[in-house]
This record gives C-alpha cells, sequence and structure tokens, in this order.
C-alpha cells in the first residue's frame, strides 16, 4: 500500500508538472503575481494573442492576416495549458520599446503585396469585426473611445473599418506606456517566483547591493490610426528606422484604403508617462465595467430574495414534518392506520421507499460524476475568490479546474461505488463496473462534443482548434490520473461499510394510485427556483465568455454557488416530501432531477442570450460552437445540482423513516 501511495503522488505531481509545463513552455509563474522591474533603456517586448471578434467568436491567428512578423521569427509564448485551452495563442511581435524612451515616426515593415485571397480575407475579417490584441508586460492594450460625455474601455482595437465599398486599415498605432517608479529593493525576495527572479537583480557584479529605484509598467494604452503612407518612400528603410516625414495620429479619420496588389506600411509610435498608479492597481482600468452598481445592486438583491424563499420553505417543511412525526408517536397503531388514510400517506409506503430505483448503476455513475463536478466548481471558485486565479492570471482558472477535476476522481469513485453499494444493500461485486462508468462517463460526454467542435474549428483554421498534440495530452491526464484515482476512490468505497435503511423492503411493490397530475411535470418545474438563485450572474458570466468583458467578482460568485447548494437541496427535499405524501415511493430519480432540470432553464436561457444579446454573431459555425459549449455547461450542471438534490433527499428520507415507528 506505502509503494501504492507512492506512485499516485508521482501521478499527481506529473499531472501538475504537465498541466503548468504545456509543450513549448520555458517556465511557469503566474502572470500578474509579481513586479517586473525595468531599468531606464531597457527593452520591452510587446506580444500578440489571438484575433478575436464578438461576431463570429472564432479566433484567428495574428499572423494569419498580413502583418509585420519579427525578425527572429514567430515564437509561441504559451504559459499554462489553460491558455491553449482557452484559444489563446501569445506570440512574440515586432514592436520593441526602451523603458522611458520615448520614439516616433517608427517604421515597422512594408508588407508583400496583397494578393488576390489576402486582399479577400482582410475584407472578411474587417466586416466580421476582428480585434487585435496586443500585451505589454501581461496588460492588454487597452483603447478609449468617446461617447456624449463619457469614455468607454475597450481592449485591443479593430483591424480596421469598413466605409461605403472601400476598406481602410489602421496602420499606424499610437501607444502610451503608463509608468510608476518603484524604490524597493527587496522586492525581488519578497514577491519573485520562479524564473522572475531573473528579472530582480539584486546585487551588482561585484556583490554589493543592486540599484534600488526602477519603473513598473502599471498601464498599457493604444490609438489605432489610418495613414496614407507611400511605398516607394520607405523601400531603403529597416526595421524601426526613421519615416522620412512627419506622421500625425488622427483617429477621427481614415485614409490608408487597402488595395489589390498594392503593400501595406506599417509604423508605430510610443510615449511613456509617469502614473501615480501603483503596481497592485493596475489592473483597475479594465475591471471598472459600465453597470458596475447595477451588477453588485442586483446580485445582492437576488441573494436576499432567494434566501427568504429558501428559508420559509425550510421552516414550514421542519413544522410539518415535525408535527406529522409528533403525531404519530403519540398514537396507538390502529389509530396511526386511520391518520394514515386521513392525513398523510408518506407512512404508508414505509416498506416501499428503499426499493432499489430503475438503472440503479446509472444513477451511482451521475452522482459519482456529479460529486466530482461540483467539488471541482467550490474548490476552484473558492482559490479564485482568494486571489490565486485573478483576471491577470491568463488560463489559470481553466488550468485549475482541469486540475482539481483530476485529483478529485477519488471523490467521484468513492461516493459512486457507496451509493452503489448502498442501494444493493452492502453487496459491491461491481464496485470496478461503477468505477469505469464514473471515470468515464462525463469525460466521455466532454471528449465527444469538443471533439465534434473541434472538428469545426480545424475546418475554419482557427485558433481555438486544440491542437493534436493537446488532444493526446489530455487524453494521458484523462487515463493515467483521473481513471486510476477513480478506480482508487471506488476502492475506498466498496471497503466502507454501506448506509443501513431504517425498514425493511417487502418484495412486492406497493401500487402507487393515480396521481391528478403527472408527477414529472412538477419535477420539470422546480427547477425554476434554483435557476432564480443564478440567472443574474449566468448574464454576467455569459458576457465574459461571449463579449470579451473582464469577470472577476468571484466572492460573489462562490456566495451564489453556496446558495445555489442550499436551494437545490431544500427543493429536491420538498418535492420527495410532496411525492411520498401522495404515496408515490420512486422518488430516486426524481430527488435528482428535481433540482437538475435547473439545466434545462440555463439551456434555454443561453439560446434566449444568443437571440438577444447576440444578435450580431454570424454563420452557422459560430451558433453551433455557441450551442455546443452551452450544451456542455448545462449537462455539467445538471450533474452537479442533480447531485445536491439527491443526497440531500437521500438524507431526508432516511431520518425520516428512522424516526417513525414501523411495523
Amino acid at each position: 500500500m506505502a509503494r501504492l501511495r507512492a506512485r499516485l503522488l508521482v501521478l499527481v505531481v506529473a499531472a501538475a508538472a504537465v498541466l503548468v509545463y504545456p509543450p513549448g513552455a520555458n517556465g511557469f509563474y503566474l502572470p500578474g503575481s509579481y513586479p517586473h522591474k525595468y531599468s531606464p533603456g531597457e527593452p520591452l517586448n510587446v506580444k500578440v494573442n489571438s484575433l478575436t471578434s464578438i461576431d463570429t467568436e472564432i479566433p484567428f491567428s495574428y499572423y494569419s492576416l498580413p502583418f509585420c512578423t519579427p525578425s527572429e521569427g514567430v515564437k509561441d509564448s504559451a504559459e499554462n495549458l489553460g491558455e491553449l485551452l482557452m484559444g489563446d495563442r501569445i506570440e512574440n511581435s515586432p514592436y520593441r520599446f526602451n523603458m522611458h524612451t520615448n520614439e516616433s515616426d517608427v517604421f515597422l515593415c512594408r508588407s508583400a503585396t496583397l494578393a488576390p485571397e489576402t486582399f479577400g480575407l482582410m475584407r472578411k475579417r474587417i466586416d466580421e469585426m476582428y480585434q487585435v490584441n496586443l500585451i505589454l508586460d501581461n496588460l492588454p492594450a487597452i483603447r478609449y473611445t468617446k461617447k456624449d460625455d463619457y469614455f468607454l474601455r475597450w481592449t485591443g482595437y479593430p483591424v480596421g473599418i469598413r466605409v461605403g465599398v472601400d476598406y481602410y486599415v489602421f496602420n499606424h498605432l499610437q501607444f502610451t506606456v503608463l509608468v510608476h517608479k518603484y524604490e524597493d529593493a527587496n522586492v525581488a525576495r519578497v514577491m519573485g517566483t520562479g524564473d522572475a527572479t531573473d528579472d530582480f537583480p539584486s546585487r551588482g557584479k561585484d556583490g554589493s547591493a543592486g540599484s534600488s529605484s526602477g519603473w513598473m509598467v502599471v498601464g498599457f494604452e493604444v490609438v489605432p490610426c489610418s495613414i496614407k503612407h507611400n511605398p516607394e518612400d520607405v523601400k531603403s528603410l529597416k526595421l524601426y528606422g526613421k519615416y522620412p516625414s512627419k506622421i500625425k495620429c488622427d483617429p477621427t479619420t481614415v485614409s490608408m484604403s487597402i488595395k489589390e496588389n498594392e503593400p501595406i506600411v506599417y509604423t508605430y509610435e510610443v510615449s511613456f508617462v509617469e502614473s501615480g498608479i501603483k503596481w497592485p492597481s493596475r489592473w483597475d482600468a479594465y475591471l471598472k465595467m459600465e453597470g458596475a452598481k447595477v451588477h453588485w445592486f442586483s446580485i445582492l438583491n437576488s441573494l436576499m430574495v432567494i434566501a427568504f424563499l429558501a428559508g420559509i420553505v425550510f421552516v414550514i417543511l421542519l413544522r410539518t414534518v415535525r408535527r406529522d412525526l409528533t403525531r404519530y408517536e403519540e398514537l396507538d397503531s390502529e389509530a396511526q392506520a386511520q391518520m394514515n388514510e386521513e392525513l398523510s400517506g408518506w407512512k404508508l409506503v414505509v416498506s416501499d421507499v428503499f426499493r432499489a430505483p430503475i438503472n440503479p448503476m446509472l444513477l451511482c455513475v451521475l452522482v459519482g460524476d456529479g460529486v466530482q463536478i461540483l467539488g471541482m466548481a467550490v474548490v476552484t471558485i473558492l482559490f479564485a475568490a482568494l486571489g490565486f486565479m485573478s483576471p491577470a492570471s491568463r488560463g489559470t482558472l481553466i488550468t485549475g479546474m482541469l486540475f482539481f477535476y483530476l485529483v478529485l476522481g477519488i471523490l467521484a469513485g468513492y461516493a459512486g461505488v457507496r451509493v452503489w453499494k448502498t442501494i444493493k444493500c452492502g453487496d459491491h461485486s461491481r464496485w470496478m463496473a461503477v468505477s469505469w462508468r464514473v471515470a468515464c462517463f462525463f469525460p466521455g460526454i466532454a471528449f465527444l462534443i469538443l471533439t465534434t467542435l473541434n472538428f469545426l474549428l480545424w475546418g475554419s483554421q482557427s485558433t481555438g482548434a486544440i491542437p493534436f498534440s493537446l488532444f493526446v495530452i489530455l487524453i494521458l491526464l484523462w487515463f493515467c490520473i483521473s481513471v486510476p484515482l477513480t478506480l482508487v476512490g471506488g476502492l475506498l468505497g466498496a471497503k466502507s461499510p454501506h448506509i443501513e435503511y431504517p425498514v425493511r423492503t417487502n418484495q412486492i411493490p406497493r401500487e402507487i394510485p393515480p396521481q391528478k397530475y403527472p408527477s414529472w411535470l412538477l419535477v420539470l418545474g422546480a427547477g425554476t427556483l434554483p435557476f432564480g438563485t443564478l440567472f443574474i450572474e449566468l448574464f454576467f458570466i455569459m458576457s465574459s465568455i461571449w463579449m470579451g468583458r473582464v469577470y472577476y467578482v468571484f466572492g460573489f460568485l462562490f456566495i451564489v454557488l453556496l446558495l445555489l447548494v442550499i436551494v437545490c437541496a431544500e427543493v429536491s427535499l420538498v418535492l420527495t416530501y410532496m411525492h411520498l405524501c401522495v404515496e408515490d415511493w420512486k422518488w430516486w430519480w426524481k430527488s435528482f432531477f428535481s433540482s437538475g432540470s435547473v439545466a434545462i432553464y440555463i439551456f434555454l436561457y443561453s439560446i434566449n442570450y444568443l437571440v438577444f444579446d447576440l444578435k450580431s454573431l454570424s454563420g452557422p459555425v459560430s451558433a453551433t460552437l455557441y450551442l455546443g459549449y452551452s450544451l456542455f455547461m448545462a449537462i455539467a450542471i445538471m450533474l452537479a445540482t442533480g447531485t445536491v438534490g439527491f443526497i440531500s433527499s437521500f438524507c431526508f428520507v432516511h431520518y425520516l423513516f428512522s424516526s417513525v415507528k414501523a411495523d
């Protein structure tokens, strides 16, 4: 057993290494987790990310368009697995700055003449409103536009603009780098992590203390301009040469129209501005979203209303059950039988309430996967709320979710087999089959959906497509980490004692009286209350995913998640009690879907969001991607919320029938 535990530990460490050191990564650190101090004149390298558009939701490589390429060649700068899964393709760029050195009229390159295919592609990307995303010191380039009396914030800048029948490209960029002077020689030893210490020279060549002053990047702004350059004037210019004439950037006018068989000349300018913004506050500009007051007020109002309703439901249920139990225990057997007919029928199903459900193995599999997904969500959101997965740490949220999901496979196997053993009254003969199904059910669905969507992205040559090598890594993580841990959890569940039923089950099942309304109708309608706890937060999450906005209120999300768990448990508990009162003892699956039905409303809300909020989304491929990811999210939520409902109902039924006098 010691050797087995040692091997498991090695596997977990290997999983973490693969997650944080993807192919091509030179080192690991949390982006944005430490300050980088630059000396005056020290070079700053601008990176480029994928071209994105809220019109198509399909990312493409920056260098798929005729932009300037760096002299040393294009190199990937992936930092973790989450970035690759999100479709980010961060690469180096030819833009070079020197700290605190203003430059103007800098010639970048002259592109090749636009072939008919390239010319058509440029026009298509401009029509689809694609944005160029630049990154400096882990800060995305931000753009301000004035509307009426206030400014709008945007990340990135558009490839170009269409005016009438002509297409114009933004070929000149006016950069503004906000810097803050920092004077603390010990910051390297306090906040440096990993290879970050290379950027903090704390000792001079002679071993003495190094310079204590430096400059830190706290803002990165860009103003795109379309300026008509004469290609003949730059034939003799080299990279970073001085453009022959003065360039005046006016973002309100455009003049560089793209034409077939003509090149594009790219230039830029950069200025450094000292700012009072300190390094820990440099992300505030990205997190100040319009409608913030409405956002906070809506969430708080929703939490208060749902908590109040949940409290009322809980009090009513508690009083009803207590009253029934008290009256049953005070009466003799004959009076109890008479009372069963007059008041409630839940005690009449005492000999059938723990009868095994239909397809018990599938129920155990769903519960096991639900425990795993719910545990992953709770731990991930908790870590994000504590600041370990901030928006500054690109890709770490997805990486953390994947890592926690793999590790919690042991909990999934344990829960699935424990429920199976309980249903079978202590017989664990098929625990291996249950564990295998738990390990393969939800990941199998995920791979089926993601593979189908990946073929669509591959066909579109999008950077959102998962590379084949990454697919292989994910499969290895699945079968080398998740599956073994799930089997270990199943083994622990098989060795654990099963939960004994408080009453005996008759061999002949009791007939269920005909119901006035279909019970499944009530089950499907029960999902509305859990949906009410999260639909406001769901809007902001959807906007973050599909509208390119930054989501950062993980503290509120954690509260909403806890409240959702409480409401799901109470809704399922109430419906189970209602079914038992009408002598319907088939509560197992209904308890699962009474709270799991919230996924139906989430998927319907996703369709509503597509129709009314993503009206600009164009093309069947984009709509298919959106619906595919929404379906995947709905299935995961169904498993998590359904598991909460089932476990709460089981505990309630077990408590209820262990507290009555059974014949």
